[in-house]
């Protein structure tokens, strides 16, 4: 269901909100973990703190709001995120008046929003991921009566349209398309606590696009847990080629894609539209084991992922391609390992993200027997990224001498001069110095040095 959030509870409690806000110049702080859709997610939490009347502020010490957006994908980031709220018993207890609310996937999981009811007394509610909507409510219900609330099980099934947005930068902007998972990969927890898939209008999509290219940004990355399944009026190719289509000087990027969804026509549309749309693809593997890869329920074997892989590279040869690795599955032998090394030489990523095998209670892989140590498991991580170093460098260093056109995002002092940090439609880093502040604008630069993880180039 579509629901517009002025139709909701939203207005009335936003209007009440900031007849407490108002008076008193409150502040706001929104701290995020976790991946792209949390930032998106975040964003739009700061746009309806700023409609409810506070001032979004960097430091939450100064704060009277704080909100934490949580990542559920591996224990470390619920470990961050815990250890995080800790240091806000101080705060409260400087603060009495102080609202500490935790939103996203963390929220969402039935033990930890039980552990946050029961040992963390100052925080004053959670939200799950798909309820941002009613933060004004909560906030509203803990202001007017004292009361904590812990809600769970809320109907996922709904796309709330309309929600205000604070955006980080003015030039680049993340548009979500869709909304929840239907792959249930065993070892992830996203499609328990997001929901499952639900996509945009395109009609909605486009006329934020639009919005967007008509004030000024210059780069819409597009998300979802799984974009390539995009399916509204329109499919996922469809969906880019409309955008493709927008006047404007702006590039495109999306993510996540998933192997099994990744179609010719979608190599197609990129391939008519490289100009926009930028030539990189994250295709995740997680296992070059097709034993591995059954068990994790990812619903392609190792031959269909390097059929995607190989038809990418050679329809858009100058194509960077980057993946997500799983070290230390459940059950994974030495030759799983050596056969996930092999696709690494055979499709020489310029980027690969890897992670050791983290344990989410209530998915399929947390019932599985963990057979291996954690030495082992470092050694084959070890190992992973000093071959993975070799091949980036090796893929680095094929744009010396070329001519890039970059997006420019920050500057830096480095030994007394400001050095700008831009990025390349293939995604790569690049580091330049310049006399003239070209942030947030295209610019060209030649690339005259590789390493690992950056490009040094020199302006043109």
């Amino acid at each position: 269901m579509i629901l517009d959030i002025k139709n909701t509870e939203y207005v009335r409690a936003v209007e009440r909100v900031r007849a407490y806000t108002s008076p008193h110049n409150l502040k706001a702080h929104v701290m995020t973990f976790g991946c792209q859709q949390n930032e998106a997610d975040s964003e739009k939490a700061r746009g309806i703190l700023s409609d409810m009347g506070y001032t979004i502020c960097d430091d939450f010490r100064e704060c009277d709001l704080i909100l934490v957006n949580t990542c559920a994908i591996r224990a470390h980031a619920e470990m961050k995120a815990l250890s995080m709220l800790g240091n806000f018993r101080a705060v409260k207890k400087k603060n009495p008046e102080l609202i500490v609310g935790v939103i996203g996937c963390m929220a969402a999981e039935p033990a930890v929003a039980q552990k946050l009811k029961t040992d963390f007394h100052y925080v004053s509610f959670t939200i799950e991921p798909n309820m941002l909507h009613k933060l004004p409510e909560l906030t509203l219900k803990y202001v007017e009566e004292n009361k904590r609330s812990f809600i769970l099980g809320e109907d996922k099934g709904d796309i709330v349209e309309g929600a205000p947005v604070k955006r980080d930068g003015k030039f680049k902007a993340w548009v979500s398309i869709m909304y929840g998972c239907n792959n249930f990969c065993s070892y992830c927890i996203v499609p328990y606590v997001r929901g499952r898939e639900r996509s945009r209008a395109s009609l909605t999509v486009l006329e934020e696009c639009r919005a967007l290219v008509s004030d000024g940004v210059k780069e819409i990355t597009l998300l979802g847990q799984n974009v390539n399944s995009y399916k509204s009026d329109v499919d996922f190719p469809q969906l880019l080629e409309k955008i493709a289509l927008i006047d404007g000087d702006f590039i495109i990027r999306f993510m996540t894609s998933h192997p099994k969804d990744t179609s010719d026509e979608l190599i197609a549309v990129m391939k008519k539209y490289k100009g926009k749309i930028a030539p990189y693809f994250h295709l995740p593997l997680q296992s070059g084991s097709d034993s591995v890869l059954k068990d994790m329920n990812r619903t392609y074997d190792s031959k269909r992922y390097l059929e995607v892989a190989k038809k990418l590279r050679k329809e858009i040869p100058d194509i960077a391609l980057s993946t997500d690795v799983i070290i230390g599955f459940p059950g994974e032998t030495d030759a799983d390992f050596l056969d996930t090394m092999k696709i690494l030489e055979d499709v020489r990523f310029d980027m690969v993200y890897s992670f050791i095998y983290s344990k989410r209670d209530g998915t399929v892989a947390a019932k599985m027997t963990d057979t291996l140590d954690e030495a082992t498991k470092s050694a084959r991580m070890k190992r992973l990224l000093d071959t993975q170093d070799v091949i980036s460098y090796e893929m680095n260093g094929l744009a010396v001498g070329r001519r890039e056109r970059v997006l420019v995002e920050s500057v830096s002092e480095r030994d007394g001069e400001e050095i700008y940090n831009a990025r390349t439609g293939t995604n790569k880093l690049v580091h330049f110095k310049s006399k003239e502040n070209h942030i947030g604008e295209f610019i060209y630069v030649e690339i005259e040095q590789a390493s690992v993880s950056c490009l040094l180039a020199k302006e043109i």
